[in-house]
């Protein structure tokens, strides 16, 4: 693969990441009709596993996975099953482009939590990204720009969770494989959907007509994950990061178009402002390593 040709197979993964992304979203509103969020993310997770299995047993990779750092999946999990769930929730309550902008904010919170738990340096570039983050969410979140109190709240969350997440599997990716780590994520929340969905005694399922949005909804997120994986495979973090942020433009003409969403200039200010501060921190890591 020649330098020239990366940023175009990079381009393709992430144009992959951009449908499946917006394609969960409207999947996910179409099963709130019927599921809660817990039984929507049991079924996923099951879906999941069968695939993750079944890919690792056709390849060969299923020897890949480990059991000696079960309780870092298990914090991981937790994260990301709990920001998933809130972001499923504010699905039916704001805006899509809201949930997305909001979403924007993981980065923001990654930089926080590594300063203070992992004892990071307090940059002028990363204070300039929390800033300019936030100022994004001001945007965002005005109190005259519509959208259900709570649910902005729900989505704000969502991100801190993915952000635990985040940070907890770059500390497992040191030692586990891509497979390891999306096993233990499906077996994982999969149990963590039971728990939470039959808490209740009543465990509802899909009628045919949910069914396919189920699936679909399972199937995006792996294959999301899987294209930017692949995508940061083939070129850096710099490169790959403002084709992700095509995901809001995208989400907001699909709001509009299907679900008669207006197009708020301010929304997409605001996550033009949180991607800036992410960006510009990205930009002045990759300057620093290669001065090194």
């Amino acid at each position: 693969m020649t330098d020239e040709s990366r940023p175009l197979l990079a381009a393709l993964w992430m144009t992959g990441a951009v449908v499946s992304f917006s394609t969960m979203a409207v999947a996910g509103r179409a099963a709130a009709v019927e599921l809660d969020s817990f039984e929507v993310m049991m079924y996923r997770s099951f879906i999941g596993l069968a695939i993750v299995v079944a890919v690792g047993t056709a390849t060969g990779k299923i020897r890949e996975i480990r059991f000696d750092r079960l309780s870092l999946h298990l914090v991981r999990n937790i994260g990301h099953f709990a920001g998933q769930n809130l972001w499923f929730s504010a699905l039916s309550l704001i805006t899509l482009a809201q949930v997305f902008a909001l979403e924007f904010t993981t980065p923001i919170w990654v930089v926080i939590f590594a300063l203070v738990f992992a004892g990071e340096r307090l940059t002028r570039a990363r204070v300039t990204a929390v800033a300019l983050g936030f100022a994004g969410v001001l945007c965002v979140v005005r109190p005259e720009g519509g959208g259900d109190a709570l649910g902005l709240v729900i989505a704000a969350a969502a991100a801190i969770g993915f952000a635990c997440s985040i940070v907890a599997t770059k500390v497992l990716m040191r030692t586990e494989t891509v497979l390891g780590v999306l096993f233990w994520l499906t077996v994982m929340q999969a149990v963590m959907g039971i728990v939470t969905a039959g808490w209740d005694g009543d465990i509802a399922w899909p009628s045919a007509q949910a069914w396919p949005w189920v699936v679909v909804f399972g199937c995006g997120g792996l294959l999301a994950h899987t294209c930017i994986t692949s995508a940061l495979a083939v070129a850096p973090a710099i490169v790959v990061t403002p084709m992700d942020f095509v995901r809001l433009p995208a989400i907001a003409v699909i709001g509009a178009f299907f679900y008669a969403e207006p197009l708020d200039a301010w929304v997409l200010l605001g996550a033009a402002l949180i991607f800036g501060g992410n960006y510009a921190n990205l930009l002045n890591e990759a300057t620093g390593r290669q001065r090194t």
